[in-house]
């Protein structure tokens, strides 16, 4: 991989936590908006640094959040770019990430896909199969390019305690383990592409600290058996992520203050060379560092009896949050939906209290599936109430249905020490191709 400044180095003891949903709002904030705080973003960055073996790399992936001012705070900080898309990859350029610094991953990759990050000088990359090889070798060739991959390993066995699994079944992600071993020369690539090291992503999303520790445990095991089985030296060992962080719901960040000196002690003993970048050890991360650095501002459009249950309907749904939930394609939301300065609400018409306690909140959209939840506690609110989600700065809009039924798509406003750094919306138009 491409060489990159150094890295800030790890803040001693517990570094702070930052909660961006306790600034104030002003009055007549337009909704839905996501707020992301980049003060949150760099004490999260130090936090995790904390609990990383050193010297590693960390790299930022952009599936997290791909806004390009939270982009250019982690480069800043010494992330480098994980991306898996073009538009991530148009993102990471608008950042002001030098294409020396893109990692390009995923399962899968379109021809056009590798050009158009071939032709923006992108030289590192991700595979995961044989023709994942042979792909990126023709792709650079015709290029008049020279590119190094991680070959991504799909180890058997799983990780305990993860939200979600990657590897250890069949998948999209990474080649077997035991046929890299036994066929080590298929994977080598040729003059256009060679491999640079291993890309081991095991399992995302593991608050339990020893779970995290046995998943990177497992990962080193496997690097070191397909090190000794591989001809070459391999120069970068990525281990991939799994950091947890708090969804929709108040809480902290956890910690994980056991985890660099078991992975210190780990890498001696199977890497040996790392302490002096040989391999160079490297990390991911897009939740840990986004998660806490945003809210969602949503206003209360109606609310009203239903068979009994009281029905809350806001401006944002699952076109703004949660969509994958919305489908059931992940568990349900379940959010913290609460006000910005716990004030109860009024109807101003008539000065009577409105009604709190359990509620279905449900969105603005035009299908029963846009629900977040089906009875959840939810202070007392009348329409034009001002409530806030708390940490959604990973997964939030970039993870929603925002093409669903045509709403706009919510403001983003990035802020950093209470001045705004930047306020835009995506839009989506038509074109000729």
């Amino acid at each position: 991989m491409t060489d990159l400044a150094p890295h800030c180095g790890p803040t001693a003891g517990d570094a702070p936590v930052s909660h961006p949903s306790n600034a104030p709002i002003p009055p007549g904030t337009t909704t839905p908006a996501y707020h992301y705080d980049l003060a949150s973003v760099r004490s999260a960055h130090a936090r995790l640094r904390t609990w990383l073996p050193q010297p590693s790399e960390l790299y930022y992936s952009l599936k997290a959040n791909p806004h390009p001012v939270v982009v250019s705070a982690l480069y800043g900080l010494g992330c480098r770019a994980e991306v898996s898309s073009p538009g991530e990859l148009d993102a990471a350029l608008e950042a002001g990430v030098p294409p020396r610094d893109i990692f390009y991953t995923g399962p899968g990759k379109r021809d056009e896909d590798l050009g158009k990050a071939l032709a923006a000088g992108v030289r590192d990359f991700a595979v995961d199969s044989e023709h994942g090889v042979a792909q990126l070798g023709q792709a650079a060739a015709r290029h008049g390019a020279h590119v190094t991959y991680l070959l991504r390993v799909n180890p058997g066995g799983g990780s305990r305690g993860a939200g979600l699994r990657m590897t250890g079944s069949p998948s999209a992600f990474g080649a077997d383990a035991e046929d890299i071993a036994a066929r080590p020369q298929r994977y080598m690539g040729g003059e256009h592409a060679r491999i640079g090291g291993l890309h081991l992503y095991l399992a995302t999303n593991i608050a339990d600290e020893e779970a995290l520790a046995d998943s990177f445990s497992e990962a080193i095991g496997v690097a070191r058996a397909l090190r000794e089985a591989l001809p070459g030296p391999l120069h970068t060992i990525d281990l991939g992520g799994g950091f947890a962080a708090p969804y929709a719901r108040a809480g902290d960040l956890p910690a994980y203050p056991q985890l660099a000196d078991r992975l210190t002690s780990e890498l001696d003993a199977n890497l040996p060379g790392w302490r002096q970048n040989a391999p160079t050890i490297a990390f991911e991360s897009g939740r840990y560092l986004t998660a806490t650095c945003g809210r969602l501002l949503t206003r209360v459009l109606d609310v009203k009896k239903s068979h009994g249950q009281r029905v809350v309907v806001l401006d944002a749904g699952i076109n703004h949050l949660g969509g994958m939930a919305g489908l059931r394609r992940v568990p349900p939301l379940h959010p913290d939906v609460v006000r910005p300065d716990d004030t109860p609400a009024a109807d101003a018409a008539t000065g009577h209290s409105a009604p709190e306690g359990p509620a279905m909140i449900c969105g603005p959209l035009c299908t029963p599936l846009d629900t977040w939840a089906r009875s959840h506690p939810l202070p007392a609110v009348v329409p034009g109430d001002l409530l806030v989600v708390p940490n959604t700065g990973a997964y939030g809009l970039h993870a929603s249905l925002a093409l669903f039924l045509g709403h706009p798509a919510p403001l983003e406003v990035v802020t950093e020490s209470g001045v705004v750094l930047r306020s835009d919306r995506l839009a989506f138009v038509r074109r000729d191709d």
